[in-house]
This record gives structure tokens, C-alpha cells and sequence, in this order.
């Protein structure tokens, strides 16, 4: 199968206005192939949600087409596009059982009552949830309503199934745990998931593709690691991820690479993401984790910054530790446990840290 034959979903050239004047969306275009996991992310009011509204039916694009597995969707009602559609919120009927919840889109669909129950029991096996088909909503914990909402979602056996940030209720733990049942369920039955979030942890944990809203344009659609390894401008590259940022001027160009230099002097090397030329202000990021921390001047030929130590924070496994540069923001360094430089630590004493000119990306 061609990757053209694989396209279920595609956005041409689709805008939204909501008055006239300010574009939700600017030109979009995108595909989305059967059975991947395809996460839309971005900040409130990048345009990820109205995306989401528009393929569901409840929004109409102002201009361009949608299109589902061949049929043009811009005046269809969103109950005759075969979409299954999970909100934050649940949207459970309070008033009706387990059952009656999930089987609520086959009541209204006129299905016979044998395959009715018989697909309304299958839906509550595959969330897990068979034990609760006769208490109400209300009688259950919020994770527990989610996997519902799911199972209402998948009962019509729909051709696409829609989620607008689902575990956004949910406390930490439960959601965790939510993201790996749903991204083990997606590669059980092999349907299609569009997902809309803001949390880039959630994209990155569960996704095939991420595509990464800003002011109504998609800034980038990749892989997951392409995304952390290879984002494409300062955006995606403090979005993705934790970034420290450098602020400096391009020196000289030498092909992929670039000379950078910041305000106290010093020279680093980095990969030059753009078309600016020497002499341009730009702005380096360099990811906590790829920074290696030294006690101490740096011995290293490489890029090296002087910093000072000011703090440690604790996530259990590792540390980030606050250091403080000339002329630039705070930055962070990931160090492990039994970092000899921690063995020494105080607040105010000399640090390098040090990485490869391949993991600082230079944007003009």
C-alpha cells in the first residue's frame, strides 16, 4: 500500500475565523494515515482544538476542505461521520447506567438488540470496565468515567476516533497510567486516534507523529524523536522538551554549522538552522540533558560555558541544577546521582558544562 492509499484524514488549504478578521487557523494542510496515533500539540489558542472541532463537525471551516476516506466533510452533521469523539469533561448522561452510557450511539443508530448488548459488552471488555455495566456515573472515579467515554467512543466501531485532552481532569498518577492503556489499546485495534493536548509529555509518550500548533500554523509534523532531536525552529525547540536559550550572534557560516558568539565573549559551535549570515543576533538552545557538568574551568577544546552553581532540584532519579551565566538567562544541567561535581556542590562555586557542537541548534 502506497502512502497515498494509507491517507484516511487530509486538511486542504482549511481556514477558521471566528469573526471575520483573526485567523484560528491559517492554511492548513495535513494528512493523517489509518491506524497511526497523531498528536496535535500546542499552547491555548494555537488552533489544535478548533482542528479537532472542525474534523468532528461541531466547527465548519471558513475556507479549504476536510476530507474523510474520500468523502468531503464540510457540510456533513457530526453524527453521520462515523467518528468516535472523547471530550474532557466525559460528557457521560448522569441519569444513565454503564451501559446505557456506552450503548447510547447504537440506540441511535437503530441497532438490533442482540448485536446491541453483544457490542456494548465487547466495548466494556476492551476498557476494562465489564464489572461496572450497572452503576451510574456518579458511582464512579474519574478515570474510571474516562474509560466510559472511551468505550462509548469505540462501540459503533467508528472509522476515526477523536480525543480533546481526555486525562486533562485526571491527577498525575491516573493519568499516567491512562496514557499507556490508551497507546495499548491503539495498537490493539489498530484504529485511527487524533488527539489534541498542550501536555508535550503526554504527546511524546503516546504518539506515532506530533504535530506542534502555533498562532494557527503547524510549526512541525514528525516523529517523536525527530521532534526532540531535530526541531526546526526556537519554538518547537523550547516546546519539546526543556531548552535552556542563548542569546549571541552568529560569527561566521560554515555549511550545516555556525560560529556563535555570546555577549561575554565566549565561542561556541552549533548547527545553524536557517539562512542567516554573520553578523545576524540569533538565539542557541541546548537541552539540560545533553549538557555534561565539571567542577571547576572546563578542560574540554569543545564548547564550554563558565557558570556558577546556585541550586539543586531533586526528581528522584537525577538532579537539575541551577547554574547562573553572564548576560544570559539561568540554565539548567541534568546530572546523575553520584555526579562527582555534586559531592562538592555550594551555592556560588564555579561549574562548566559542557556538549557536542551537534546539540546546540542555532536559530536566527
Amino acid at each position: 500500500m502506497s502512502q497515498t492509499d494509507s491517507v484516511l484524514v487530509s486538511f486542504r488549504g482549511v481556514r477558521k475565523t471566528y469573526d471575520g478578521e483573526t485567523l484560528v487557523v491559517k492554511q492548513l494542510d495535513l494528512d493523517i494515515y489509518r491506524g497511526e496515533f497523531l498528536t496535535l500539540l500546542g499552547p491555548s489558542g494555537s488552533g489544535k482544538t478548533t482542528c479537532l472541532m472542525m474534523l468532528a463537525g461541531f466547527e465548519f471551516p471558513t475556507g479549504g476542505e476536510i476530507w474523510l476516506d474520500g468523502q468531503l466533510l464540510n457540510n456533513v452533521p457530526p453524527h453521520k461521520r462515523n467518528i468516535g469523539m472523547v471530550f474532557q469533561n466525559y460528557a457521560l448522561f448522569p441519569h444513565l447506567t454503564v451501559e446505557q452510557n456506552v450503548g447510547y450511539p447504537l440506540t441511535v443508530r437503530k441497532v438490533a438488540a442482540d448485536e446491541h448488548a453483544y457490542r456494548v459488552s465487547n466495548a466494556l471488555k476492551m476498557v476494562r470496565m465489564e464489572g461496572f455495566a450497572k452503576r451510574y456515573p456518579a458511582q464512579l472515579s474519574g478515570g474510571q468515567q474516562q474509560r466510559i467515554a472511551l468505550a462509548r467512543a469505540l462501540v459503533f466501531e467508528p472509522k476515526l476516533v477523536l480525543m480533546d485532552e481526555p486525562l486533562g481532569a485526571l491527577d498525575k498518577q491516573s493519568r499516567e497510567h491512562m496514557q499507556y492503556e490508551l497507546k495499548s489499546l491503539h495498537e490493539k485495534l489498530g484504529l485511527t486516534f487524533v488527539y489534541v493536548t498542550h501536555d508535550q509529555g503526554e504527546a511524546l509518550t503516546m504518539s506515532d507523529r506530533v504535530a506542534v500548533f502555533d498562532k494557527g500554523i503547524v510549526q512541525q509534523l514528525d516523529t517523536v524523536d525527530s521532534l526532540c532531536e531535530s526541531p526546526c525552529n526556537e519554538f518547537v525547540a523550547n516546546f519539546i522538551g526543556d531548552s535552556n536559550r542563548l542569546r549571541g550572534t552568529i560569527a561566521n557560516v560554515d555549511g550545516d554549522y555556525c560560529e556563535f558568539h555570546l555577549p561575554d565573549g565566549t565561542r561556541l559551535v552549533g548547527r545553524h538552522l536557517g539562512r542567516a549570515k554573520a553578523g545576524t543576533p540569533a538565539v542557541a538552545c541546548i537541552r539540560p540533558e545533553r549538557m555534561q557538568l565539571t567542577a571547576g574551568a572546563s578542560k574540554s577544546r569543545g564548547n564550554a560555558l563558565a557558570a556558577r552553581a546556585r541550586g539543586l532540584i531533586y526528581f528522584g532519579d537525577h538532579v537539575r541544577m541551577r547554574c547562573g551565566l553572564p548576560e544570559q538567562d539561568e540554565c539548567f544541567v541534568k546530572v546523575p546521582l553520584g555526579t562527582e561535581a555534586l559531592e562538592t556542590f555550594a551555592p556560588g562555586v564555579p561549574v562548566a558544562l559542557e556538549f557536542k557542537p551537534e546539540h546546540l541548534r542555532v536559530f536566527a
